[in-house]
């Protein structure tokens, strides 16, 4: 009765976090926009005082412009946030939006993305990550996959042999959530956001066709030190490049459209 009491349970929280990103794909999300803003809100503090802030106003106000472009395209909902850019003295190739309105951008960005179309790739992207709710996602994931584990424990409880065998059907567990269920919807995130946010860019008047070049520029960055493509979050440069080639003409339609009402980005 406990085993079938606790499965119930767990089957009614997994269909109670049903949801649809805006590029129409389900997801699992148990925690609520007022939860991740607030996480995100506190976690970029904590950034700030933890981390050096560069000081470079000409740098600043570079990063600016292009982030204000793409969040001027922004559904109201988003839009109307107060949105808070910060440029890290942080020689990695970095950039992150967290929920609350928080962008942040390394200065090794700088070097790898080396105009306002490469830039704009990049914080499409991360703010994309943000639009589609990809943070709560991934905390709902890892919130089902402990009460999963959890759920496991309390009905093998009685059934394994020994306690050696119940340590071995943890870890099976432990390495099949790794890779087959947290790291396959990364990589998803990832290519989701790398179209959403083309078209971010591109409706902004970006030019879409520069993300080629910046997710080539990332590559040769990271030469050497690549993981697997099966083990990566990110997926593999060659497969990104593709796919975005494939969407470009979309994307490109959205860039002519900008152009057309006026929207000529002039960032530097």
């Amino acid at each position: 009765m406990k085993k079938f009491i606790l499965l119930q349970l767990l089957i009614a929280i997994f269909v109670s976090g049903c949801a649809t990103s805006p590029m129409g794909r389900k997801q699992f999300i148990l925690v609520d926009d007022k939860q991740m803003v607030e996480m995100g809100v506190a976690s970029f503090q904590k950034m700030k005082t933890s981390a050096k802030i560069s000081k470079d106003r000409q740098d600043n106000k570079y990063v600016s412009c292009v982030a204000n472009a793409i969040i001027n395209e922004l559904p109201d909902k988003w839009k109307s946030q107060a949105w808070e850019v910060v440029v890290f003295d942080d020689d990695s190739a970095n950039a992150f939006a967290l929920p609350g309105g928080k962008i942040g951008v390394h200065t090794g960005l700088l070097n790898v993305a080396k105009n306002q179309n490469q830039l704009a790739t990049v914080m499409g992207h991360e703010v994309a990550h943000v639009l589609s709710n990809h943070g709560a996602e991934r905390v709902s994931q890892q919130m089902g996959l402990e009460m999963a584990i959890q759920t496991t424990q309390a009905i093998s409880q009685n059934q394994m042999e020994n306690q050696g065998n119940q340590k071995m059907l943890m870890s099976a567990l432990g390495l099949g959530a790794q890779f087959g269920v947290l790291l396959p919807f990364s990589r998803k995130h990832e290519s989701e956001a790398d179209i959403f946010g083309l078209n971010l860019m591109a409706k902004a008047g970006f030019d879409p066709r520069q993300s080629v070049n910046l997710w080539q520029n990332m590559a040769a960055a990271n030469s050497g030190q690549r993981t697997p493509p099966f083990m990566s979050t990110h997926p593999d440069p060659e497969k990104r490049i593709i796919k975005l080639s494939e969407y470009m003409p979309t994307a490109l339609g959205y860039q002519q459209q900008a152009h057309a009402s006026g929207k000529k980005p002039n960032c530097r």
